[in-house]
């Protein structure tokens, strides 16, 4: 029929996921269905590796993955957060407020961290071209002498 079929038994997904140091922030197996959440405390790019935790993948199984990324304050369940807390609809939006005035403040240090990195990079480079165009001068003077 070309569909899915309910998930066989022993079949499921090993999750892991790396900070951009390479440092393990989750490492778990999921049966047929499962979420998962991190908070990243280092700017970059981070790996989700999935796999799947069963050899049955030549059995003729098949295995669908739907991935929801979200990312920052749309991460947030405020109506869970809301119902828990019991929080007014005014302190609630405050808390969205709050929380989004936080999430700028990352980008802001992500990006002058970005800035910084590029800056680095440009001197080197330029530090490099200078003491290659000296050693050709100094070259070509030998060459000519």
């Amino acid at each position: 029929t070309g569909g899915f079929m309910p998930s066989s038994p022993g079949i499921g997904m090993h999750v892991e996921v790396k900070d951009p140091e390479d440092k393990t922030i989750l490492s778990r197996v999921y049966s047929s269905e499962g979420r998962f959440t991190f908070t990243s405390h280092t700017p970059g790019e981070h790996v989700i590796c999935l796999y799947s935790n069963s050899t049955k993948w030549f059995s003729g199984t098949q295995l669908r993955v739907h991935l929801d990324i979200q990312v920052g304050e749309h991460a947030i369940d405020y109506a869970n957060i809301a119902q828990k807390e019991k929080l007014s609809e005014l302190q609630l939006r405050v808390r969205q407020l709050l929380d989004q005035v936080e999430q700028i403040t990352k980008e802001q240090n992500y990006q002058r961290y970005r800035e910084e990195r590029f800056r680095q990079t440009s001197e080197s480079t330029n530090q490099r071209v200078l003491w290659w165009s000296l050693a050709q001068t100094c070259v070509l003077l030998v060459m000519g002498a």
